[in-house]
């Protein structure tokens, strides 16, 4: 049984325009899918709470479901949203789009959603595509040229689909509104449910001689070449919306979007932790014990590191703001140095005898549980 609408957003029935939108956007925040991927729960709250704005957001629906209830949505065509994507494009101004603005600015940076509705033909589909890059490329940011193959708009019939000297003829069934009205009468009054034109596939016209080119899409396979800006501190998994740069649409219909997604891949020398980077440091034991200058890689270069004397194996030293750029903020991360000491598996016998009158100096015994509590603490206190 579905949940009133009401309860759903947490506003009273007298709510305003502004108060619905803004409890929408803090569920919508709360309950998107990239910040609970794999949580079905979460998802189905999700498209609850766009259900429950898309109805009392509508001045009209609204007013039908404050007077019949669910009930008097039943028929219209007004209940319900396919799948994720479909909730992302009919709410374009709500969740924005890039890494410039709307709901996915605040929920990780990224965005998409894109009103669908053209003047003629129909929409083309959204393309979806990977972009690896390295950990430097994260830090320093970078633009990438992309080879896209995709439909692109005919040439020869300039994306109307007609031979070319002829034109659209307007649509005989639906006289070139694309849509057809189906009324139907129940005890709550007469309800019309408005569909697309079989005819014409709802777009108000069809075509009496086809482009020889396309067929009558009005669009072909072609390749083109892309350029995308990819800002500093982005992760696996933010995405870039590159508006109009997907499939060109039928009859010349909306282009789709393109949609670039971040891959990190896999680097040699660093693990990334949110916006620090960790570097695996192997030092000799007389280093550890004495202390050092060593050289360590960085995402920008090499640089020096001190060691001193004393460190632990598994301490872990912090190069400040030499980690990955906070996205769409000021500052950056860290990166985190953890220290090994390295232990040699093969010993010669006068290196065994120099060990054995190692381990008899006090120097070399924990002496007491002072010492060992101060020796761990050093290891903590290094992730502070």
């Amino acid at each position: 049984m579905k949940r009133d609408y009401y309860e759903v957003l947490g506003v009273m029935r007298d709510a305003g325009a502004d108060e619905i939108k803004s409890s929408y956007r803090k569920l919508a925040m709360q309950y998107h899918p990239d910040r609970n991927p794999g949580n079905s729960e979460a998802e189905e709250k999700f498209k609850e709470a766009a259900e429950a704005y898309e109805i009392l957001s509508h001045t009209e629906k609204r007013q039908r479901y404050d007077r019949y209830g669910h009930d008097g949505l039943r028929g219209s065509g007004e209940q319900g949203f396919s799948d994720i994507n479909d909730i992302f494009s009919h709410f374009s101004d709500i969740f924005g789009g890039g890494f410039g603005g709307g709901i996915f600015e605040e929920v990780f940076g990224g965005g998409r959603g894109r009103s669908r509705r053209g003047s003629r033909g129909t929409a083309g589909a959204d393309l979806k595509i990977q972009l690896p890059l390295t950990l430097e490329e994260i830090a320093a940011g970078v633009e990438k040229t992309l080879k896209v193959k995709r439909h692109i708009t005919c040439e020869s019939c300039t994306g109307t689909g007609a031979k070319e000297g002829t034109s659209l003829s307007e649509c005989s069934v639906c006289h070139g509104s694309g849509e057809l009205r189906q009324v139907s009468r129940s005890l709550f009054g007469q309800f019309v449910n408005i569909v697309p034109c079989t005819n014409c596939g709802g777009e108000g016209n069809v075509v009496k001689e086809p482009c020889v080119t396309c067929q009558g899409d009005g669009r072909v396979q072609g390749e083109k070449t892309i350029k995308v800006k990819v800002p500093a501190g982005v992760s696996e998994g933010n995405y870039i919306p590159l508006r109009g740069q997907g499939n060109a649409g039928r009859k010349g219909g909306d282009a789709g979007d393109l949609i670039v997604y971040i891959r990190e891949q896999e680097h040699e020398d660093f693990r990334r932790q949110e916006d620090d980077v960790l570097y695996d440091l192997v030092i000799g034991y007389a280093d550890a014990a004495l202390g050092t200058d060593v050289e360590v890689p960085t995402l920008a270069g090499r640089a020096r590191l001190k060691i001193e004397a004393g460190t632990a194996a598994g301490q872990v030293l912090r190069m400040r703001d030499k980690g990955i750029p906070h996205l769409n903020s000021n500052g950056r991360g860290d990166q985190l140095v953890r220290v090994h000491v390295y232990v040699p598996r093969k010993l010669s016998a006068n290196e065994k005898d120099f060990l054995l009158q190692m381990k008899e100096m006090d120097a070399f015994v924990p002496r007491d549980k002072e010492e060992k509590k101060s020796f761990f603490s050093r290891i903590f206190d290094s992730f502070a």
